[in-house]
């Protein structure tokens, strides 16, 4: 039996995968390139919050299963784009359910570690966008965390509930559970209703 924030991760590592490829499959990308960006969507995040603990080296990079899993969802996608969920934008829901899934995972390895409540909660913000920066860096496109509706409060918000949590000696399953319900539920929301926080005006 693997555990459950190892389950959480391989998840989020495959939905974040998906958003890298389709994001590829979009922009008329080579097999070799949405396969690159596949990785990089799925791993990005997940290697900087190890880098920053001192796990390394990370998971990403030593556990074979992070690159088969990313493959996998990059092969997927090239050859049958169109099974791919279409309800909504499938670059946007898989990117949510990515972001929930890596931001409960990164804060409960951040509280493994020794991090302070503060620190396990931010890393874990940034467990969760870093794929996505580095999905739209590729791509030359502005990063959607710094243009979009509640993505880093989200998964800030996810984070919490995992952090507050561990505080209050719960059980950590089920609170990486219900803040990654929260998480892709307040994400999903701000996508529909266009929820988004003050723009500057010039």
């Amino acid at each position: 039996m693997i555990s459950l924030p190892y389950a959480l991760d391989l998840a989020g590592t495959f939905v974040f995968a998906l958003s890298g490829a389709m994001a590829g499959v979009k922009h008329k990308l080579d097999l070799f390139g949405v396969l690159v960006l596949s990785f990089a969507a799925a791993n990005t995040g997940g290697i900087v919050r190890d880098i920053l603990i001192g796990a390394v080296p990370p998971g990403a990079i030593s556990d074979w299963h992070y690159l088969g899993v990313s493959l996998a969802a990059g092969f997927v996608t090239f050859y049958f784009p169109a099974r791919i969920t279409q309800r909504w934008n499938p670059v946007l829901l898989f990117d949510a359910a990515g972001l929930a899934l890596f931001a409960v995972v990164g804060a409960q390895k951040a509280l493994v570690y020794g991090l302070n409540p503060v620190m396990a909660t931010l890393l874990g913000m940034l467990t969760g966008i870093g794929g996505g920066m580095a999905r739209d860096i590729l791509l030359a496109e502005i990063p959607t965390v710094l243009r979009t509706d509640l993505y880093a409060l989200a998964a800030l918000a996810g984070a919490a509930i995992v952090v507050v949590a561990n505080v209050l000696q719960l059980p950590p399953g089920p609170a990486a559970l219900v803040g990654a319900a929260f998480c892709f539920a307040l994400r999903v929301l701000a996508i529909r209703r266009h929820w988004r926080l003050p723009v500057a005006r010039v």
